[in-house]
């Protein structure tokens, strides 16, 4: 079957397969492993398949960054529809938070992995950097929640929540943090992170 008969369903599907990919493999082998080729491989399909669909790297890379943008949004409404809220609003915040965090350090592992390994590629390039800063965290969602909580200049708070969140789930991915070992996707690794942010979001709330 040729390329011109394939159906619209097929060629999002196909879309999100190359994505997938392309993601999986900057978190196995870093940005230089995220090529065409290297694609169509994973996936088996047949050469040329992938750039069929992204004609250049570049194309290739700013898909991927959309794709994970996409799935942060829909983890992040899905735990927000399923989380209960507290008599508490700060402590509320910082639990989801906390899960939202703990979740990236271990079932989207993967995700903030890439993330990591595609950041070499952003150095150089402001509209790869721009998609990737916000591809994990969402500061128009952070100004909203830091509003909601009191903060007297809720753009300057989210800004700190997000260097925040950042720092936390590079710590303990990569800095002084991951020595202490802490299992990902336990009570213990949320409960490592929730006083932090707490603690944070306590102080952005008032002083502000």
């Amino acid at each position: 079957m040729g390329n011109d008969t394939v159906r619209p369903e097929e060629r999002i599907s196909r879309r999100q397969q190359i994505c997938e990919a392309a993601l999986d493999l900057a978190a196995s082998g870093g940005n230089r492993a995220v090529t065409h080729h290297a694609v169509d491989d994973r996936l088996a399909i047949a050469r040329g398949s992938t750039s069929y669909y992204y004609r250049t790297r570049q194309d290739l890379l700013e898909a991927a960054i959309t794709h994970l943008t996409e799935a942060s949004r829909a983890a992040f409404h899905s735990a927000l529809e399923s989380h209960t809220r507290g008599a508490d609003p700060v402590a509320t915040a910082a639990e989801l938070m906390a899960h939202q965090l703990d979740l990236l350090l271990a079932d989207r592992r993967r995700d903030a992995l890439a993330r990591y390994a595609l950041a070499a590629d952003a150095a150089h390039d402001d509209l790869l950097r721009r998609a990737l800063a916000g591809c994990l965290f969402s500061l128009p969602a952070a100004r909203v929640l830091l509003a909601s909580l009191g903060a007297t200049d809720p753009p300057a708070a989210a800004q700190d929540l997000i260097s925040l969140l950042e720092g936390l789930l590079f710590d303990r991915t990569h800095g002084a943090r991951s020595m202490l070992h802490i299992e990902a996707g336990t009570p213990a690794s949320v409960a490592d992170l929730r006083p932090v942010i707490h603690r944070w979001l306590i102080t952005l709330s008032a002083d502000s």
